[in-house]
């Protein structure tokens, strides 16, 4: 697809999920007195909003597959880090409403993270070092004894296709404090929404659930391992050109 294309499909793109953006923010607001759930769910069309638009404008595409996998039960889900692309997507195609951990600073932006403020997410300040793994932990447990699930990134920040960052073991620390399984995924949404790119390239994104691994008789760094091993191994099926 031509340059020009691409650059004019991917500025309508950011102009539509801007003032979608403010829009929906301003209905989150009107949302708030509403339960928990309906909060969610409000607020996450959104999400579907832009995945289809994605489609629509960038021919952006994706398919999941091994969804199967997903537990009944409490889950932690451990992703793989390209884009924002997954962390639109994750959030309405999950089986349970999805807990994200992440930076503070996320709430200071303007709409955006006012309207993430409204949901039951864990935000952390990194310069409190253990006692911020601790509040995860904290809340960890209580969202997911209300039935939701935490989902982390482990690599930490977004990793340009190809390559593969140094896996942290919060995620694993959080499922043996809590019981939990962990839930590996793998994906390339990097090649469609590249890290720090304003172009948008048309493709398919697959989106791929390992099987739960239980946290029991495992530590974070053995059991983290084993959820880098099938990370790193599935990458080089849904993205076998770039590894």
């Amino acid at each position: 697809m031509r340059t020009a294309t691409l650059f004019l499909r991917s500025l309508l793109f950011t102009i539509v999920m801007v003032v979608a953006t403010v829009v929906w923010a301003c209905i989150c607001f009107l949302a708030a007195p509403f339960p928990y759930n309906t909060r969610f769910f409000i607020t996450s069309r959104w999400n579907v909003f832009i995945i289809w638009c994605a489609k629509v404008i960038c021919g952006i595409r994706y398919e999941v597959r091994g969804y199967e996998n997903l537990p009944d039960g409490p889950a932690i889900l451990l992703s793989k880090h390209q884009s924002a692309c997954e962390t639109i997507f994750m959030l309405p195609n999950m089986k349970r409403p999805l807990v994200y951990v992440f930076k503070k600073e996320i709430l200071y932006i303007p709409f955006f993270g006012w309207g993430m403020a409204l949901l039951r997410m864990i935000p952390i300040d990194r310069k409190q070092g253990k006692n911020a793994f601790a509040q995860v932990v904290r809340h960890g447990k209580r969202r997911l004894a209300d039935g939701q699930w935490i989902i982390m990134f482990p690599e930490g920040t977004r990793i340009p296709v190809g390559q593969k960052g140094k896996y942290k073991s919060g995620g694993t620390r959080l499922a043996i404090e809590t019981g939990a399984v962990v839930v590996p995924i793998a994906h390339n949404s990097g090649e469609c929404w590249p890290k720090n790119s304003f172009i948008k390239r048309p493709g398919l994104i697959t989106v791929s659930i390992g099987k739960p691994i239980s946290p029991e008789n495992h530590t974070p760094d053995s059991l983290m391992q084993e959820v880098e091993n099938w990370i790193e191994s599935e990458m080089r099926v849904v993205s076998p050109h770039a590894y």
